[in-house]
């Protein structure tokens, strides 16, 4: 068994992969996806003879923390997200791609549209994702009986709730996948206002992509917390492991009596009163301020809950006098008057009450948008670099 590194095309290109897809899908014949025109993918040093023999899929995790790794998939944990997926949602569907096709999420829609016979219609995103080209995309889908749906982004749920004529369009949408990212509940909340099905998604490269919808997991998953907090994932759709990565398969990929293979996430959280998981963020994004820890996702909630404030990013930063310290990137209501730039004392003055004193931001940057890699998630790198050391 070879794996085969494919190019994914963009653009309505990318369907010419639907036939190597299904060909992965049915096992023994694995994929390496990988946008085209980039280098192909540096495969690791692995033993042939010994990858699992339904393997259909080697897959790039996002590398947030460390090196990306590449995630093995096996048809059955492909096949169990699929089914799961269209049994949550009402069924095979029509879908709209409107995210690289070469990774998890962009994936998952070919993925999903081959078992459910149909073809995904695409969104061109070589002019960048606008709600004009998003209105012009959803008009162009021919008519169907099938459900609908799309998978985004929260930026990209974001700029289209911004425009009236995009936020119509969303809301023909049999149910609009929300992942990725973390999404602010006012979104939520302003997109059910428009009548538009929004569904949050939880899940990465090593689950076959999102396994936790709106809290719940889907069925064949289990979700349960360690004394820290963090979040484990098993069930039907974890991967095999990661390719030529026996040290860190082994420490991510545990085996526990009576759950199977378990992928460790490195993300923490909680149950809520009505038993539905809510991720905190991180491990590695909380903030150390002075002894205390800081969740940087609650802070970014509280944030972009201001006057005038769409979205909000929040990063830890070198602080000489705390260790470190809150500081977050905003973007601009639409319409907002820009005679009042974002200030660290109005951030502060406005959360106090809200936020703990040591959760308070001690440094704020106004940008036009958020610094993002790969579909659609934050650039923390990129963000702390906006930052100089706080404290001088």
């Amino acid at each position: 068994m070879r794996i085969e590194p494919l190019a994914v095309l963009a653009g309505k290109g990318v369907l010419s992969v639907l036939p190597r897809l299904a060909l992965a899908l049915e096992g023994g014949h694995p994929i390496a996806p990988y946008a085209a025109g980039s280098t192909s993918p540096d495969l690791a040093p692995h033993d042939v003879a010994g990858l699992p023999p339904d393997l259909a899929v080697v897959v790039g995790t996002s590398g947030s923390t460390g090196s990306p790794k590449r995630a093995m998939l096996g048809t059955q944990a492909l096949r169990a997200s699929i089914d799961a997926t269209h049994t949550r949602l009402g069924g095979p569907g029509q879908w709209l791609l409107t995210m690289p096709g070469h990774h998890i999420a962009g994936l998952q829609v070919l993925l999903r549209s081959l078992v459910a016979g149909t073809t995904p219609h695409v969104m061109d995103l070589s002019g960048g994702f606008t709600p004009a080209t998003w209105t012009d995309t959803v008009d162009a889908m021919p008519p169907t009986d099938h459900p609908t749906y799309v998978s985004l982004v929260p930026t990209q749920l974001t700029r289209l709730l911004a425009d009236d004529a995009a936020t119509k369009r969303l809301a023909r949408f049999t149910a609009v996948l929300i992942g990725g990212a973390a999404t602010h509940p006012d979104l939520l909340v302003r997109a059910a206002d428009a009548g538009v099905t929004a569904v949050t998604t939880y899940g990465m490269s090593e689950t076959a992509g999102g396994c936790v919808y709106n809290g719940t997991p889907l069925d064949g998953t289990e979700v349960f917390l360690d004394q820290d907090g963090r979040i484990h994932l098993a069930g039907d759709t974890v991967a095999h492991g990661y390719l030529g990565d026996p040290a860190h398969t082994a420490t991510a990929f545990p085996t526990l009596p009576g759950r199977g293979r378990v992928f460790l996430t490195d993300d923490i959280g909680h149950l809520d009163e009505d038993g539905k998981l809510r991720v905190d963020g991180r491990i590695d994004d909380l903030v150390n301020t002075g002894g205390l820890k800081v969740a940087p996702r609650l802070v970014e909630e509280a944030v972009a809950r201001l006057d005038g404030i769409a979205e909000a990013v929040a990063v830890g930063v070198p602080d000489r006098e705390w260790g470190e310290a809150i500081a977050v990137v905003v973007v601009r209501a639409t319409g907002c008057s820009p005679d009042h730039p974002a200030s660290v004392s109005g951030l502060r003055e406005q959360l106090r009450g809200i936020l703990p004193d040591h959760a308070l931001p001690r440094a704020v940057r106004e940008v036009a948008s958020i610094p993002t890699r790969g579909p659609g998630k934050p650039d923390h790198a990129a963000i702390r670099a906006l930052f100089e050391t706080v404290g001088e």
